[in-house]
């Protein structure tokens, strides 16, 4: 999959495309449904299926220190959509000034103009340019006037034909500790990205040694507890993982730290290497304990916990 930074790595003797937009945020269910729609699209016509989405969110333009977390970064947002099966990713640098780009500019400048879209395929609930004053009904107007058909992918229902797949539920889902229902959404176990680093090593003086993400890691942290998970090295070596969220109130901590032990290994040198942590279901929530060795008795039962629903 190609990834294009902006309209000036849009190669130029690029044909016509299918194209969709989005945010994509966490790349759940519902745009899952919509990707597959553009795929099918694309394929049908001969032409390469092309997402376009923005970088920052723009939500953290418009409402700095306000905005929801991510669920997912810029890097798993791309390696995500890659694996729906997309030809292309043109990633837009979202500012005020592009946020002033009327419904049409935006459909001329990108959509025609750069990517010479014959297919367009959006969302019933799809906003695009200033005031987010496109939509669907628009953009088929828009279509029909710049000769580029348009289809509208209808709302994904979750299961039992509930509430449609969403951006914002996850993130209550996570809210709430429950990982396990955030992975039903998601279509997969939700992930925090980071960079090892190094912390108060009380893990591995108790023989438990944790890898502690770095406080820039990406991936909207879910509520203190123990989860069971998986640590993922280089993308491909997956291992089994008790993962602590929160703040060590034992020892009287403040800071919220996301830190994983792979289970059975004390022998890993992973400070400094960015890795993906999966979180597949909560455990048990942050608790206080009376002493070190109640503390370590518990983290021996997390382990087996772990171990088993894992099925390791």
């Amino acid at each position: 999959m190609q990834v294009w930074r902006g309209v000036g790595q849009v190669p130029t003797d690029l044909g016509p495309t299918a194209v969709t937009i989005g945010n994509f945020d966490g790349v759940h269910r519902g745009h899952q449904a919509l990707l597959g729609a553009l795929v099918r699209t694309a394929r049908a016509a001969g032409v390469p299926a092309v997402v376009v989405t923005f970088d920052p969110h723009p939500a953290a333009v418009h409402r700095p220190g306000q905005a929801p977390p991510l669920l997912t970064g810029l890097t798993d947002r791309i390696e995500l959509l890659a694996g729906s099966g997309v030809d292309a990713v043109l990633v837009l640098d979202y500012t005020l000034d592009f946020a002033r780009t009327s419904p049409e500019d935006f459909v001329l400048t990108y959509l025609v103009g750069a990517l010479h879209a014959c297919a367009v395929v959006v969302g019933e609930d799809t906003r695009f340019g200033w005031a987010n004053a496109g939509d669907p009904t628009t953009m088929a107007a828009l279509g029909t006037r710049h000769g580029f058909a348009v289809e509208v992918v209808a709302d994904v229902a979750g299961t039992g034909g509930g509430r449609r797949w969403s951006s914002s539920w996850v993130r209550e889902l996570l809210d709430a500790g429950d990982v396990a229902g955030a992975a039903d959404v998601l279509g997969r176990p939700h992930r925090i990205r980071g960079v090892v680093v190094h912390g108060e090593a009380r893990g591995r003086e108790l023989g438990y040694p944790t890898a502690n993400l770095g406080p820039d890691a990406s991936g909207a942290v879910p509520a203190d507890g123990v989860y069971a998970g998986w640590l993922v090295r280089g993308g491909t070596e997956r291992l089994p993982a008790a993962v602590s969220v929160g703040t060590n109130p034992t020892f009287d901590g403040v800071t919220r730290v996301v830190e994983a032990y792979v289970l059975g290994r004390t022998d890993l040198a992973l400070y400094g290497e960015e890795v993906v942590v999966e979180l597949v279901e909560h455990l048990r929530p942050m608790l206080r304990f009376d002493g070190v060795d109640a503390l370590v008795a518990q983290m021996a039962d997390d382990v087996a916990a772990a171990a088993r629903v894992l099925g390791v």
